[in-house]
């Protein structure tokens, strides 16, 4: 049986689902797709969200020949047979390949499609589901325009979804109820991904009769069996999603955070949010509230004793904390600019008077000459030289603005003028 998704399969840019940002009147995309000039591009993007389709439709409307293949499956050998069988008969205007998941491609196999994009045997529109910056040969990048394709969201997808009811109603000769409450759950069970609703849709279809005509919450759930969460674990995303999490905390924006630590969550991931949460305590919290990454190493090990579900609620109250609490990112500037001279070779030699003197011989060597030990002295400080003369001056911590580190700039700032 040919599948729904096939059979509703856009064959113009008008009926494409989303991707506004890349097919609306005035982007690029949209541009190059009126034309007859194809360029060598690269689709980048979930899966089931108009990649193929949009392939398709180019080949189309420059006239050309469309090939498909799929890097999974396919070789080298398999273009060079595509290009030995062109003329000017089955391909007059040449020919489209469509290659499918290019990662998959090594870099030998990425290398040996140069050659054909360099003679203008093909026009080449690679996909992939994976950051081609990552995953794509360099060479094969700056040949192509790569073009990131976005999940569609649900408001797109309800309209494509009752062109689908109506289809499925010409078939089954009878009306089909689904409530807009229901078609949003549908949409969102689906994650973005056009095929992937339009499986659902069939599936449930399927278990409706003139008797019974009307989707139901338990069909949607047993037809999606998984939330819409988007999410690969050893992918792109993951970063994405860890990176926005991040972010979101930095910008003390609690509700946002708590989105992404929940996106984490419902797919399983319980390490990620962990570790990230106390490097977060670290590096954007730090000195204006340093008892932080106490209290998250707590939360932390309580998660991990607990596990899911009730994980969520000790890392929810260290994701709010961290999100409330007054930010310092002192910390990380100051450990950085030090290990950036540390590996220019800077700081090699340590000062004498800090050197160790505590084995026989040191004394003979000068090993700890001058070093004035610093509690007999008011507030328990003397000023003495601790950098490295390669380093002499060097100031790597800058206190943040925050009470606690103006504070300490203060404090330090008064008994060293006193001295």
């Amino acid at each position: 049986m040919r599948p729904l998704s096939d059979i509703l399969r856009p064959t113009t840019i008008e009926e494409m689902v989303g991707q506004r940002h890349l097919l609306g009147e005035g982007k690029l995309l949209r541009a190059i797709a009126d034309g007859r000039e194809i360029p060598n591009m690269i689709f980048y993007g979930p899966s089931g969200v108009g990649k193929t389709t949009l392939a398709r439709i180019l080949s189309e409307k420059s006239d050309r020949k469309l090939y498909k293949l799929n890097a999974t499956t396919a070789s080298i050998s398999d273009i060079k047979e595509i290009i030995a069988g062109i003329n000017p008969f089955n391909a007059p205007n040449g020919i489209l390949l469509y290659l499918d998941e290019i990662q998959y491609f090594n870099k030998k196999q990425q290398q040996s499609l140069l050659e054909f994009i360099e003679n203008g045997s093909i026009t080449l529109i690679a996909s992939t589901t994976e950051n081609p910056y990552f995953y794509v040969y360099n060479a094969i990048l700056s040949r192509c325009t790569v073009f990131e394709f976005k999940p569609i969201s649900p408001e797109e997808m309800i309209p494509f979804m009752r062109r689908a009811l109506e289809y499925l109603e010409s078939q089954r000769g009878f009306a089909i109820v689904c409530s807009e409450e229901n078609l949003r759950k549908i949409a969102f069970s689906c994650g973005g991904d056009v095929r992937k609703c339009c499986n659902c849709i069939e599936i449930i279809s399927l278990a409706l009769t003139k008797d019974q005509p009307e989707i139901t919450d338990a069909m949607i759930r047993e037809a999606a069996q998984r939330s819409g969460n988007h999410y690969d674990r050893d992918g792109d995303y993951h970063y994405d999603l860890l990176s926005a999490f991040q972010k979101s905390i930095r910008g003390s924006d609690p509700d946002a955070a708590l989105v992404y630590l929940a996106r984490l969550l419902d797919a399983g991931n319980l390490i990620s949010p962990c570790r990230r949460l106390m490097v977060i305590a670290a590096e954007d919290i730090g000195l204006a509230y340093p008892q932080a990454v106490s209290i998250v190493k707590s939360c932390v090990d309580c998660a991990q004793a607990l596990g899911l579900p009730e994980a969520r609620l000790p890392l929810a109250e260290a994701v709010i904390l961290l999100a409330t609490a007054p930010k310092s990112n002192s910390v990380i500037e100051a450990i950085d600019a030090a290990m950036a001279d540390v590996s220019g070779g800077k700081g090699q030699v340590i000062p004498a008077n800090l050197q160790d003197r505590h084995y026989s011989g040191a004394e003979k060597l000068g090993h700890g000459d001058g070093y004035i030990y610093p509690h007999p002295f008011p507030n328990h400080y003397v000023a003495q030289n601790y950098m490295p003369e390669d380093l002499a001056g060097k100031q790597y911590y800058q206190h943040g603005d925050n009470k606690l580190e103006n504070a300490s700039y203060e404090y330090w700032k008064k008994i060293k003028e006193q001295t």
